[in-house]
């Protein structure tokens, strides 16, 4: 289980770094409320994003973004709205997936990574 935890926080740092190449600034990381998790909330200068990170070995079994299905959709809705309750923005609010291919685990030297923008239905 604590292996699982640190290949997932390695998949944020890399979608971290990834979409800070991409000029967004991180907002916050890994938070949580009762309503659930959000991996990541970065924003630009019109977009405030909260991102799902999904770190798979391969997309064998279907694309790494399929697994955020409509039930974490909105769980994910629901933990974003709780955060914009208690801080407010002019930007516009998106939900965002970032797909990681890493097919060695934590040892891949060239990951991939796919940064899909308005993931969500």
């Amino acid at each position: 289980m604590a292996d699982t935890k640190l290949q997932g926080r390695w998949g944020e740092d890399l979608a971290a770094a990834y979409l800070k190449k991409k000029k967004y600034q991180l907002v916050a990381c890994n938070y949580s409320c009762r309503f659930g998790e959000i991996d990541l909330i970065v924003q630009n200068r019109q977009y405030l994003v909260f991102v799902e990170v999904k770190l798979r070995k391969s997309a064998e079994y279907g694309q790494a973004m399929e697994f955020v299905d409509s039930r974490k959709q909105a769980r994910i809705r629901t933990t974003a709205e709780f955060w914009l309750s208690q801080h407010e923005t002019g930007l516009q609010p998106r939900f965002d997936v970032v797909e990681v291919y890493a097919p060695q685990g934590m040892d891949t030297k060239h990951p991939v990574i796919h940064h899909v923008e308005d993931a969500f239905e």
